[in-house]
């Protein structure tokens, strides 16, 4: 049964203030004391939502009132980026805060390393209650396409790789993308749900919440939509408002209209359960758009492609004891960030922390104390791969290397651009002007870095992060494996 707002104005929960806690010391962590409260976290992600997915960055059709009201309530990431133009990828380093390649998670369906650090298994051992709810796709599989019929995508109990392995103590999880009436995992248990899979995953986290609530504890809420991934199905009454639109989008449109009410339901209930203003927020998407311009907002490329159409997304963080006053920002960041600035927040850390880590740690921002990334961003479609399109951001210039046109939906062979290209993204953020030219001692100092970083990441590949493997532990995958497949669209 699905679980309303209204239902949480009926229940006790409601009455139980968040209880305030200290840090702690634990075995195997250290929580050094941050402040009187320890905040919640609620991590959100969208499946293929691009750039220009929202109202409020200027969709001529769409209406996200709720992604509106939070970019204009919070803190607005103008410049967000995601680790990888594909799903799991981009999972894998919101869960590590390292790039995807270090682990060999490879593209859609490659599974996450056991032996790394979670976000989830972190404050997990720091005391926070964990949760899990809507597409997962860390452990290797893509399950049953049909995602109706058990035993559909439901994540089970034996699974080395599931959620519950990896630090959530409660899941209710799919294995890939879902929308309506989705057979899901329930700690491991195939379970049948009825309705939109945003509603379900929501009011399913909302559960949790309530529950973590009422007990005192504070919680990590992972809620991962499978939508708007294709198929493209959506309940009648998201449709309604696109009804003089073509059936197609009309079902996009909705699945992303059902994200942004459900994203509404959580804001509502973090503030009727009195828990809001300690909650960081944050809310983006796993890869750039997929469902052609108006998706990407005009930026170059897809998802399935390095270009900016590929890579930047919505990014959107709410956390009001801490972001008193709502504003944007053009910093550049990344889903990488996510996992550093979630410890940083809530004081917490790994005693055995697998390094390197690519992301940063972003609370400066929140505070307003943060003008410059001073770091830069990695970008490669396929690590081991000497050939393959890579790209680094050290803002305001990109560089490609072994850039490609991107292959398109008729099967064309992806066509070389050129060896080496360069943009100042904040002129030019559709990649049109190559500065290459211009700027020889640039273009070889972000060579050298983007060399160095590759030589970094491929010493993680082959296991060197570890240290001895203990029995039992998968051996690390080679980047010389066979390619894992990774559609580009043409940008």
């Amino acid at each position: 049964m699905n679980f309303h707002l209204t239902d949480l104005r009926r229940t006790k929960w409601l009455r139980t203030p968040l209880l305030l806690f200290g840090g702690l010391l634990l075995t195997g962590f250290v929580s050094p004391c941050y402040g009187e409260v320890r905040p919640n976290v609620v991590l959100v992600m969208a499946d293929d939502q691009g750039w220009g997915d929202t109202g409020y960055n200027g969709h001529p059709e769409l209406q996200t009132p709720n992604l509106d009201a939070l970019a204009a309530e919070g803190l607005r990431l103008n410049r967000f980026y995601t680790a990888h133009f594909n799903c799991s990828p981009t999972r894998a380093s919101v869960m590590t805060g390292r790039h995807p390649h270090r682990m060999g998670t490879f593209g859609p369906g490659s599974p996450i390393r056991a032996q790394e650090m979670t976000v989830a298994k972190v404050l997990q051992s720091a005391g926070y209650a964990t949760g899990h709810f809507g597409k997962w796709h860390l452990n290797g599989k893509n399950g049953d396409r049909n995602t109706k019929t058990p035993p559909g995508r439901a994540i089970l109990a034996d699974d080395p790789l599931s959620p519950g392995k990896l630090g959530f103590d409660e899941w209710v999880s799919a294995d890939n993308f879902f929308d309506l009436d989705p057979v899901l995992g329930r700690n491991g248990a195939v379970e049948k749900f009825f309705g939109d899979g945003s509603d379900i995953a929501t009011d399913e986290a909302l559960k949790f919440i309530c529950k973590q609530t009422e007990a005192g504890k504070p919680f990590l809420v992972v809620v991962w939509f499978g939508n708007p991934h294709t198929p493209h199905e959506a309940l009648p009454a998201d449709k309604a408002p696109y009804a003089t639109l073509p059936e197609k989008d009309q079902n996009y449109y909705g699945e992303l209209t059902g994200i942004d009410r459900n994203v509404g339901k959580l804001r509502a209930a973090l503030r009727e359960l009195n828990v809001a203003d300690n909650t960081l927020l944050w809310y983006c998407s796993d890869n750039g758009g997929a469902a052609g311009p108006k998706s990407t907002g005009n930026l170059r490329g897809s998802k399935g492609t390095l270009w900016e159409g590929g890579l930047r997304v919505p990014g959107l963080v709410e956390w009001p004891a801490r972001i008193q006053e709502p504003f944007a920002s053009d910093v550049p960041c990344s889903t990488l960030d996510i996992y550093q600035t979630v410890l940083a927040a809530t004081g917490t850390r790994a005693d055995k922390q697998v390094e390197p880590l690519d992301g940063i740690n972003l609370v400066p921002l929140f505070d307003r104390q943060m003008a410059e990334r001073g770091k830069a961003i990695p970008f490669v479609a396929r690590l081991g791969q000497e050939t393959s399109h890579a790209a680094l951001l050290e803002w305001p210039y990109k560089l490609h290397t072994g850039a490609v046109s991107g292959r398109s939906k008729s099967g064309e062979i992806a066509q070389p651009v050129a060896p080496v290209l360069l943009y100042d993204v904040s002129k030019d953020p559709n990649e049109t002007t190559d500065l290459a030219a211009e700027q020889p001692e640039r273009v070889a100092k972000m060579q050298a870095e983007l060399a160095a970083w590759k030589a970094s990441a491929l010493k993680s590949l082959a296991g060197d992060d570890y240290g001895p493997r203990a029995p039992g532990d998968p051996a690390p995958q080679s980047g010389k494996k066979k390619k894992a497949k990774t559609k580009q669209t043409a940008p």
